[in-house]
């Protein structure tokens, strides 16, 4: 690719709906960690795609696999099947740990995956949901309305009803909207980890009510695992740390790597039975190259010990970070490689804007958190050099004691 940013950016203005906004740069290409943007300039990659690239770019295995499957077969549409689509369906379903009865769909993206899941919500024969304020599920008309930013969801209602939102990992919160529900509670959709609402987790025993709960209600649990899971939090699934089996979750994000995929688990043959043949489908879902290359992925997280490393890394960045002993550094959130530093001011969008510059690609998720998660075969050295520039992009920013005082 030549040129150089500007120049690319202004055919980007002419040529694409502006609904991102500016890109920050334009990328040229990567190789594990790193990406290098069209003038050369290489960065560390700390935001992975947004919890997509589980491998980081150009990694042997992933790039076998896509190629090898590139010349076998792309696409055959769900007339048919193929043999990736079938392992992979059983990779996850094995990883999962799930009861023999459980099933997998496969869609393109994780906003499909959670319309998957509203409509096996309504099979229930009710209708409402439960989901939580902070919540980020997706942007198609359906998985909007679970989404709680008001800024997301206003310009597109009326969405579909009945769904409430209530204060995240809040117990008292969800016992109340769960009674109020009465017998017309379909179910509870909760990210175990928000991700787009700052990386904030639930604590165990929130994600245990919820369980308790819906099944005294007779409603599904089901859970948004598109940011959290497949690895990222060093469990394969982020709500396998709570010990809890929920009646459904959903995938995406990091499942393939960085090919577009998104999956809908059921959990158990009652839950999969709610889905009959003709009531859900999808041209480009489990297609045979995406259904490779998650297959790749997955194998070699589990191959390379990505789990343990990610629980490593993490707890080291954590560690780093928070050694700095800097008065703007309130905390450090998240789990394995899934984290947000939170400031004590408002400056995220000013320190990624100077982590942008000075070679780190990071993410100003809220005003006072900026989510790290790299490839989860980040080492330790690569995450040294972020917290070593840390202070110097902090610079400047004032001391939180001076705004109380």
């Amino acid at each position: 690719m030549s040129g150089d940013v500007p120049e690319w950016l202004g055919r980007y203005a002419g040529s694409l709906l502006p609904v991102f906004g500016v890109p920050q740069t334009v990328l040229s290409h990567g190789q594990g960690c790193y990406v290098v943007d069209v003038d050369g300039k290489r960065y560390l990659d700390l935001l992975g795609g947004i919890a997509v690239n589980t491998l980081g770019h150009g990694h042997p295995a992933l790039v076998e696999a896509v190629t090898k499957q590139a010349s076998a077969l792309l696409h055959v549409s769900n007339f048919f099947t193929s043999e990736p689509q079938i392992e992979l369906a059983e990779t996850i379903l094995r990883l999962a740990q799930a009861p023999v009865g459980s099933a997998v769909f496969f869609a393109n993206s994780g906003t499909e995956a959670i319309e998957a899941a509203i409509k096996l919500t309504r099979r229930t024969g009710r209708s409402r949901i439960i989901a939580a304020q902070g919540s980020f599920h997706g942007r198609s008309t359906g998985a909007l309305a679970l989404t709680w930013k008001p800024a997301y969801r206003e310009p597109f209602e009326p969405l579909i009803p009945d769904v409430v939102h209530v204060p995240y990992d809040d117990e008292e919160a969800l016992q109340a909207a769960v009674t109020d529900a009465a017998d017309n509670l379909a179910a509870v959709i909760l990210e175990p980890i928000q991700g787009e609402g700052g990386v904030i987790p639930a604590s165990t025993a929130y994600l245990r009510l919820a369980r308790e709960l819906t099944t005294a209600a007779g409603a599904l649990l089901v859970f948004d695992e598109i940011q959290s899971g497949i690895g990222r939090t060093g469990d394969w699934f982020a709500f396998q740390d709570a010990g809890i089996v929920p009646d459904a979750f959903t995938l995406a994000k990091g499942l393939a790597g960085g090919v577009p995929i998104g999956a809908l688990v059921t959990v158990g043959p009652a839950v999969t039975a709610m889905l009959t043949p003709g009531q859900h489908g999808s041209t480009f879902g489990g297609n045979p190259l995406a259904c490779a290359a998650g297959l790749a992925t997955l194998r070699t997280v589990e191959s390379d010990g990505l789990l343990a490393h990610a629980r490593e890394m993490g707890e080291h960045l954590a560690s780093a970070v928070l050694a700095l002993n800097h008065p703007l550094i309130e905390q450090v959130r998240g789990r394995g490689l899934l984290r947000a530093i939170v400031l004590r001011k408002e400056a995220s969008a000013t320190v990624a804007a100077r982590a942008l510059e000075a070679g780190f690609l990071v993410n100003a998720v809220a005003p006072q958190a900026i989510r790290l998660a790299p490839p989860l075969v980040i080492e330790a050295h690569e995450l040294d050099t972020f917290v070593a520039a840390l202070p110097g992009l902090l610079e400047g920013l004032g001391d939180p004691a001076e705004d109380s005082a």
